[in-house]
């Protein structure tokens, strides 16, 4: 049984989060912005919880969009055991979308996200109208299964320097890039009440397994995916590496891409006053 809540809330910080349960899993989530138009699901990234969306693009989004943000098996206060594969991760998200209502939705998805996103977009189709990927990489992608060891690294800098381990990972390490992540830090901090469960170690360590799986796999035929895509990332993205951004634009039939100079893995994060508008045109589009 689901419960669920009318109200339409006006910001990331003070939407309140719900719970619907699908194939005996409790999904936590947030939806916010206005009805009516097909719902745009954010599907997000390794060791993330509903409070790691910058607030920024969430509510620019939501300004025009109906947003839905969900906990996924074993995440964040989810139930459930988190799934070891990207493939189980998707069918999961086709569960609660499914449960929620929804035959048609847009996808936007980041990292780890975009991975379940593209198996979403392959194994049911006709589920999704648009799909926008943003700092991912394809199966069987360049430098994939390294990102195991990259995390690790990064973790143990971060705990070193007293840092968050997403100012290695997501930026550059120039002036722009050190001045953008703290300026993103500070907006996950924005949400004071209501804040998701953190991660575990264990979920880390299946989901780095599921990207690692991911890495491994035999390519995918994009080909086949014919719905508008749109690609983003950061033109130095350490975790999954730029030029698999443009390996998809490649391969999509129709793709469109932006790269944002002086970024890392979490591009859309800091150039969040560009990417928002991009897209939310894109989203809109006929």
């Amino acid at each position: 049984m689901a419960r669920r809540k009318d109200n339409v809330a006006t910001t990331w910080s003070s939407v309140a989060t719900q719970t619907l349960t699908a194939g005996g899993i409790e999904f936590p989530y947030r939806e916010l912005g206005p009805r009516g138009d097909t719902p745009v699901v954010f599907l997000t990234h390794l060791a993330a919880v509903l409070d790691n969306w910058d607030p920024r693009i969430v509510d620019g989004v939501a300004a025009t969009r109906h947003v839905i943000t969900f906990d996924n098996r074993g995440v964040g206060a989810a139930t459930g055991k988190t799934p070891t594969t990207i493939e189980e991760m998707a069918a999961d998200a086709v569960k609660f979308i499914r449960a929620l209502g929804h035959d048609m939705v847009d996808l936007f998805g980041f990292s780890m996200g975009g991975m379940i996103a593209q198996i979403i977009a392959e194994t049911d189709p006709g589920l999704v109208r648009r799909l926008a990927l943003a700092g991912t990489g394809p199966a069987g992608g360049e430098g994939i299964d390294k990102v195991t060891a990259i995390t690790y690294l990064d973790t143990f800098r971060s705990i070193i320097g007293r840092t968050d381990p997403k100012e290695f990972l997501f930026f550059t390490r120039t002036a722009h890039g050190r001045k953008q992540a703290a300026a993103f830090l500070q907006r996950l901090a924005e949400r004071t009440t209501d804040r998701d469960e953190e991660i575990t170690i264990s979920v880390l360590r299946r989901q780095l397994k599921a990207i690692h799986g991911w890495g491994a796999r035999a390519p995918q035929d994009l080909s086949r995916i014919t719905i508008p895509v749109l690609l983003a990332n950061g033109d130095h993205d350490r975790m999954v590496p730029t030029s698999n951004t443009y390996d998809m634009d490649r391969r999509f039939p129709n793709s469109r891409i932006v790269v944002y100079p002086d970024a890392g893995h979490g591009g859309v994060f800091q150039e969040h006053e560009t990417f928002v508008p991009t897209l939310v045109e894109f989203l809109s589009a006929p």
